[in-house]
């Protein structure tokens, strides 16, 4: 058997990450060979995380990306099982590794395509072996939850925490309202951008729920509808970007804002990481 030195236990855990006691006995196995106790600590790695690969991920990160010139974005959310983890600054760079290829690379239709596509910080030759190798040496369940992607002028924003995320598809403009604009998504979770895009069935249901408080009320009937309608402006701040307060100046709404500013709202994705 091949002499296991100490500085080669200690070269094998730089490398990995992994306990001395499991690298030394991972170079035993190997017969010294360094590259192969890599392997073998892999394989042990994936051994043990299949083991584990029911447990519940609610922690994690979401990132978001945007090309130089922003005319694409994207937006991945990376899940763990705790929230040390999630601030782990090798979590975190994987996180933002991934959100980044998926902007600027070719675009992914799904989470384990985008992990076959080169890392942008190099720290692996791939996504895939970048997750893998911080997957082995943490030892808690990591899944690659959603990605999205857009093509088109974009805005983004993500909290500090990695809690939650937005994309804003627009036209015209500029970056710095558009994420302005991101923020206020994230604080203030609209469903659409316009009140044209909300479900008329949910319409109709808001609009007999308040009829029947004016009712309710004994307001006259003659009165009512008129009622409902200024009601139902309420609703649609709540539900509706454009009709929201902008909450850097409450005194108009986002769709006034971005009416002034020559830009079009076109959608968003909202995500947010599930509550503990």
């Amino acid at each position: 058997m091949a002499e296991i030195t100490a500085a080669a236990v200690r070269t094998l855990r730089e490398r990995t990450g992994l306990p001395m006691m499991d690298c030394k006995k991972a170079l035993q196995d190997a017969g010294g060979d360094a590259d192969k106790a890599v392997e073998l600590l892999r394989k042990a790695g994936a051994k043990t995380m299949e083991k584990r690969a029911g447990r519940v991920t609610t922690s994690g990160r979401i990132a978001v990306s945007l090309t130089a010139d922003g005319q694409a974005g994207a937006m991945i959310d990376l899940r763990c099982e705790s929230a040390p983890v999630a601030n782990n600054e090798h979590f975190v760079q994987l996180a933002n590794d991934l959100a980044a290829q998926l902007a600027t690379g070719p675009g992914a239709a799904a989470p384990e395509v985008l992990l076959t596509q080169p890392s942008p910080s190099k720290a692996a030759p791939t996504l895939k072996q970048q997750f893998d190798d911080l997957n082995n040496r943490i030892r808690e369940v990591f899944k690659l939850e959603r990605i999205v992607r857009i093509d088109g002028q974009c805005g983004g924003y993500a909290h500090h925490n990695g809690a939650a995320g937005v994309l804003l598809q627009f036209e015209g403009g500029n970056a710095e309202l558009a994420k302005d604009i991101c923020m206020h998504v994230a604080a203030m979770r609209p469903a659409v951008v316009y009140k044209e895009e909300l479900d008329p069935a949910v319409v109709a249901k808001e609009r007999e729920i308040l009829s029947a408080a004016a009712r309710t009320e004994g307001k006259p009937e003659k009165i009512i509808e008129k009622m409902v309608e200024g009601r139902l402006r309420n609703f649609y701040a709540e539900c509706c970007l454009a009709e929201q307060p902008f909450v850097k100046d409450d005194k108009k709404t986002v769709g006034e804002v971005a009416k002034e500013a020559g830009m079009k709202l076109v959608r968003f994705v909202r995500w947010e990481l599930p509550k503990e």
